[in-house]
């Protein structure tokens, strides 16, 4: 059976609750205040089978002015629109903004529908169908079928079926195979059940034990039960008006203009890089940082302007702008969204959102306009290819080009193809895969080298710099998981060497001038006269005239040269001195078995300065082993 959404729009008290009624037998005015006042306040829902295995969801609007958020909540998803216009008062204010708002939301077909014909004269009928006809000549309904009805005696209703029907035919059903979203425009509990959520399901399918959560709130649940039409099904396709059961929620946490979505796919998003059209039906001008409201699918948030290319909008003109949001919604490439202001309250654009997670761009950005450009023109590579670079050293994932683009992973794997085979792009990560730009992967080379050399020229005496150190100078916006590959590339082009867990400078020979000759000189006569108790970092840098980092590395490279002994960080001893010690240590140790702090303290007379990081020490060696409070030999 194909699913289509149907919705009426049009001005107050022009007859589209008795319109769906006289269609379907349902009385969409549901609450207490709307059959009160005899209008629709609240999204009103019925459906409508007709031959050929057709079904629609039909979502009755309000046509209130006051209800006009209420209203663009409805036209999202609709697949067909009855315009709705009373015969005896013709085209009115709310049918014009309404029109509008359907034109902004990418509305691509609909049918006007003249009620309370049974209530004018033929002629006047005539009239008001040319007039309509007229005003419709520049919309998205020029050439529309203009079907006349009587709600009330079910005049031409037969023949708004038919036209349904064969409407019906050239729509196109809604993709299935991508992922689900449900956004939500009413919330209730059902005893025995829990929490229900109703909406029009935007995209994918729903099924029975599906893990999801509810967006923005991050909240996660489980499908428990589904509802198309008033039926029970195990699954809910695209375009279907569902209720869903969710169990591990609350109602009192969940509200319209959340959405239901799979578990842990999309992140809400607070600023969006759109299209905007701004009315030529407004009176002034547009401001940059001008404050509006978004409405999109059941959302409606509080957002500023962000101008890129101008100061200010003019009526009638489309510009690339990004909406910064005041809290967080889920927003995917080409959905399409309204703007109204505040006071008064009106319809002042719309558009169609283009980019859902971007970065705060500078103003008048070539990169920023040349990626929007790409990303409205539908060229997947050069689109692919400007969101790599965008992304600049920081990359980016598959699943995060899927979430900015709206293209398939499968559209994206054919559009990467030829940029990876070029060397546009590489991949730098395996798993997630992670893409870095050409120009970007060269800038993490460029700037490692930098820091390799800068660091070796800061010391002079040090074969090279530790991996983990070298890794940790990786730029903050970047990924630590790109060091790698970098170094790697930097080996392959002789730029650098990895010897175990150093990184040096190929052909680099380490030396000391006759200046730092003469300090290591003095560094080891000072060891050596001290022998058992050396002096301390301090006391050396007073000894030789020279700097605790100067000291320690001129104490760094003789260690690595065997010229002294390093206990810990900063106690260094005379290799004899070490080896006295060991000495006299094994011949304890192979005459007693044992031996405790206190009793090596005894026999070689050291503090617990020193005591302590010797024994240490020989347990590094693997000359002793710990057992308790004592030291035995390692065997072996």
């Amino acid at each position: 059976m194909k699913h289509l959404i149907l919705g009426t729009a049009g001005h107050i008290d022009h007859g589209k609750t008795s319109l769906v009624k006289a269609l379907t037998g349902v009385d969409t005015d549901r609450l207490k205040e709307e059959k009160a006042r005899g209008i629709t306040i609240e999204l009103g829902f019925a459906h409508l089978e007709l031959p050929g295995d057709l079904r629609f969801g039909i979502v009755d609007v309000p046509g209130h002015e006051r209800f006009v958020r209420t209203m663009v909540a409805g036209v999202g998803g609709m697949d067909l629109v009855l315009l709705v216009i009373a015969a005896d008062e013709g085209i009115m204010p709310q049918t014009r903004e309404h029109l509008e708002i359907c034109q902004l939301l990418g509305v691509k077909r609909g049918i006007v529908v003249l009620t309370k014909k049974d209530m004018v004269e033929p002629d006047w009928l005539d009239l008001v169908t040319e007039e309509v006809r007229d005003y419709l000549a520049e919309s998205f309904l020029a050439g529309a079928p203009i079907v006349s009805v009587s709600s009330r005696t079910g005049d031409g209703i037969d023949n708004l079926k038919a036209e349904l029907a064969r409407m019906a035919k050239e729509i196109e059903q809604k993709r299935v195979d991508s992922p689900f979203r449900l956004p939500v425009d009413r919330v209730f509990t059902v005893t025995g059940f829990g929490t229900v959520v109703t909406g029009t399901l935007l995209s994918g399918a729903v099924t029975v034990g599906d893990e999801v959560e509810i967006l923005p709130s991050g909240i996660a649940c489980r499908v428990r039960g589904v509802q198309s039409f008033g039926s029970k099904v195990e699954k809910g396709g695209a375009g279907e008006r569902l209720a869903v059961n969710l169990q591990g929620v609350d109602h009192t946490d969940v509200q319209r203009g959340d959405v239901v979505v799979p578990k842990g796919l999309y992140k809400p998003t607070s600023a969006v890089d759109v299209r905007l059209n701004y009315l030529a039906s407004m009176g002034k001008e547009l401001k940059h940082r001008a404050s509006i409201r978004l409405h999109s699918a059941t959302y409606e948030v509080p957002a500023k302007i962000i101008l890129f290319d101008r100061d200010a909008l003019q009526p009638g003109e489309s510009a690339y702008v990004q909406l910064r949001l005041a809290h967080p919604v889920l927003l995917l490439p080409g959905d399409p969204f309204v703007l109204r202001t505040y006071s008064p309250q009106a319809t002042l654009g719309g558009g169609t959102v283009l980019d859902p997670a971007p970065p705060r761009r500078r103003r008048r950005s070539a990169e920023a306009l040349a990626l929007l450009e790409a990303a409205e023109s539908g060229v997947d590579q050069e689109r692919i290819r400007l969101l790599v670079e965008s992304s600049l050293l920081s990359g980016i994932s598959i699943q995060e080009m899927v979430n900015r683009s709206g293209m398939s992973g499968k559209r994206i794997e054919t559009a990467l193809a030829p940029l990876l085979s070029s060397g546009a792009v590489l991949q730098v990560v395996k798993e997630p895969r992670i893409f870095l730009s050409k120009d970007a992967f060269a800038q993490l080379k460029q700037k490692l080298s930098d820091e390799l050399h800068e660091y070796l020229q800061e010391n002079p005496m040090q074969e090279g710099i530790g991996k983990e150190e070298l890794k940790s100078r990786i730029p903050r916006r970047s990924d630590s998981r790109f060091f790698g590959p970098v170094l790697a590339s930097l080996e392959k082009d002789g730029l650098a060497l990895s010897d175990r867990e150093l990184v040096k400078l190929p052909g680099r020979k380490v030396g000391v001038t006759q200046d730092q000759a003469s300090v290591q000189r003095a560094l080891e006569e000072a060891l050596t006269r001290a022998w058992f108790e050396p002096p301390t970092l301090k006391e050396l840098c007073d000894l030789v005239g020279a700097t605790e980092k100067q000291v320690l590395d001129h104490a760094n490279m003789m260690f690595r040269e065997g010229r002294v002994a390093k206990i810990k960080g900063d106690i260094f001893y005379a290799p004899g001195a070490v080896n006295e010690l060991r000495d006299k240590l094994v011949a304890h140790l192979k005459e007693k078995g044992e031996i405790s702090p206190p009793e090596f303290r005894d026999l070689t007379g050291l503090s617990r300065k020193f005591m302590i990081p010797l024994l240490e020490y020989f347990d590094q060696e693997k000359l002793t082993i710990r057992m308790g409070d004592k030291r035995v030999l390692r065997k072996g």
